[in-house]
C-alpha cells in the first residue's frame, strides 16, 4: 500500500521528505490510475492517492535507484562538479574550429564503426505512430513528443527516443542478411530527460543494428561485438587528438565487468558509485547485464525496456543479460561516462518472458510485437552511441552544451559562461534577449 499526498509537480510521501518526480506524476500515475486514460491535472491540485501495488511502489523506488547524477531537489543541479569548473580550460577556444572537429569526429567515428561492424548507413524516421508499438519505451514513465498531422486529428505520432525497435523491422525490410547491419544518424526528443552537463532533450546517436543468426545470440559474440565498436572509438581519439593536439586517455583493450558481480563486491553503493568504481580501476569497461530486478525488486542497475534487450537469458558466468554500456572513465569530470547501450536483442520467448516480468503484457498486440512473436522479424543485436557523448569525451569538455545545440537551466548558462563554459547558442543571457525584444530592436 503506497499514500501519496501529490502537490503537482512534488511528490510527498508522508513521514518523509519531499521528492521531486517532476513529470513522473503527471503523465505515467494519473493515467495508469485511471485506466490509461489522459487526465488533467492543474498545477495547484492537491489530492491524497491510496492504492494497493506492490509494483507501482517498486516503480518509484527505482526512479531513485538509476545510474545517475543528477538530483532534482539541489540548486543548479545541473552544473558540472564544481573542481571541474575551478580550472577549466577548453581544449579548444575557436568555436568554427570546434565545430570543424566536431565534423571529423563524428566522420571519422561512424566510418570505423561501419568497417568494424559491418554496417551500412540507412535513413532514419523522425517521427512513429504511436498504435506501432515501433517506439522505445526507455523505463516505461518518460513522455514522447506527441502531435497529430492537420487534417489527421485521430492520429497520433510520436517523436522516438531511439530507435531500437524500428531498426529491427528496418533490417527485414532491407532484407539485411545475417551478419550485415545498419546504422542510421538518429535525432530524438527526451522531454523527460535530466538537463545536465551529460543529458540533453536532444538526443543524436549512431543507432545501430545487425542481423545475427540464432546461435550466435551468446556473451562470445556479444563481446566480439563490443570489442569492434570499442576500437572504433579508440582509433577515433587517436586521430582526433593527434589533429588537435589533445592527450588521449583510453586503454587500447576494453574491461568486460558483470554487474551482479559488482552487487557482490559492492553490496551497498548505488549504481552510479559502482560504475565509478569499476571505471576509475580500468578506465574503459563493458558493464555486462542492464536491466531486470534484484531479489529485493530493486533494478539491478538502471532500467532498460522489456521489448528489446534481452536482460533476462542466464549467462555461463552464472550472471544474467546478453546486453550492457559502454563506459569510460572521464577524469575531467572525475566519473564514469557512458558512451553506448547495447545488446543482444530478445528473441520471442524471452521477450514474452519479459512483458510479463514487467506487467506490459498488452504490448504483444502491437504491430511490432507481433511481427517479432511470429518470426517475422530477424534475430539482432544493436545499440545506440551517443553522438554527443563521445564529442564531449573526446575534446574533454565539461558540458555536453558545448558540443550540441540544446536548452538548459538559463541560470546554469550564466555561472558556466564565468567558468568558460560556453554553450552553443546562448552567447546572450535570456533575460538580456527578452528586453532587447521588448525594446523593438
Amino acid at each position: 500500500s503506497l499514500s501519496l499526498s501529490v502537490h503537482h509537480p512534488i511528490i510527498k510521501l508522508r513521514g518523509a521528505d519531499s521528492i521531486d518526480f517532476g513529470s513522473y506524476i503527471r503523465d505515467f500515475n494519473i493515467s495508469h490510475i485511471f485506466s490509461n486514460r489522459p487526465t488533467l491535472v492543474h498545477p495547484n491540485l492537491s489530492l491524497t492517492l491510496s492504492f494497493q501495488s506492490s509494483h507501482f511502489s517498486s516503480l518509484f523506488n527505482n526512479i531513485l535507484k538509476m545510474a545517475t547524477n543528477f538530483s532534482r531537489g539541489t540548486h543548479l543541479a545541473g552544473l558540472p562538479p564544481k573542481e571541474t569548473l575551478e580550472n577549466y580550460e577548453p581544449s579548444i577556444p575557436c568555436l568554427i574550429t570546434k565545430e570543424e572537429a566536431l565534423l571529423t569526429i563524428k566522420t571519422t567515428f561512424e566510418n570505423n564503426l561501419k568497417k568494424n561492424v559491418n554496417l551500412t548507413r540507412v535513413s532514419a524516421p523522425l517521427f512513429l505512430q504511436k498504435d506501432s508499438g515501433f517506439n522505445d519505451n526507455l523505463n516505461g514513465v518518460e513522455r514522447p513528443a506527441t502531435f497529430a498531422p492537420r487534417d489527421f486529428p485521430d492520429i497520433h505520432l510520436e517523436v522516438p527516443f531511439s530507435l531500437a525497435k524500428w531498426k529491427r523491422w528496418a533490417l527485414h525490410y532491407y532484407a539485411v542478411e545475417a551478419g550485415k547491419g545498419i546504422v542510421t544518424d538518429f535525432r530524438g526528443l527526451r522531454c523527460d530527460d535530466d538537463v545536465d552537463f551529460t543529458h540533453s532533450l536532444y538526443v543524436d546517436q549512431w543507432d545501430w543494428e545487425k542481423h545475427i543468426d540464432l546461435a550466435d545470440r551468446n556473451v562470445e559474440y556479444l563481446k566480439a561485438t563490443v570489442k569492434s565498436i570499442y576500437k572504433a572509438i579508440y582509433d577515433t581519439e587517436q586521430e582526433i587528438c593527434a589533429k588537435y593536439g589533445i592527450e588521449p586517455i583510453l586503454p587500447e583493450e576494453i574491461t568486460f565487468v558483470s554487474s551482479d558481480d559488482l552487487i557482490k563486491l559492492h553490496p551497498h553503493a548505488t549504481p552510479k558509485e559502482r560504475e565509478n568504481i569499476v571505471c576509475k580501476e580500468h578506465k574503459a569497461v563493458f558493464l555486462m547485464g542492464i536491466g531486470g530486478l534484484k531479489a529485493d525488486g530493486t533494478l539491478r542497475h538502471d532500467g532498460r525496456a522489456p521489448d528489446y534487450d534481452d536482460w533476462l537469458t542466464e549467462r555461463p558466468d552464472g550472471g544474467f543479460g546478453l546486453n550492457g554500456d559502454i563506459l569510460v572513465w572521464n577524469p575531467l569530470l572525475n566519473m564514469s561516462f557512458e558512451l553506448s547501450s547495447m545488446g543482444i536483442r530478445v528473441s520471442p520467448e524471452v521477450m514474452d518472458k519479459q512483458l510479463e516480468l514487467c506487467k506490459c503484457p498488452e504490448r504483444k498486440k502491437f504491430v511490432w510485437h507481433t511481427m517479432l512473436m511470429d518470426g517475422t522479424l530477424p534475430q539482432t543485436i544493436g545499440g545506440g552511441i551517443g553522438q554527443s557523448r563521445l564529442c564531449q569525451f573526446l575534446l574533454r569538455c565539461a558540458h555536453i552544451g558545448e558540443v550540441q545545440y540544446g536548452w538548459y537551466n538559463p541560470e546554469e548558462v550564466e555561472v558556466l559562461k564565468g567558468h568558460k563554459v560556453n554553450i552553443l547558442g546562448r552567447g546572450l543571457p535570456f533575460h538580456h534577449r527578452l528586453s532587447t525584444l521588448d525594446d523593438g530592436n
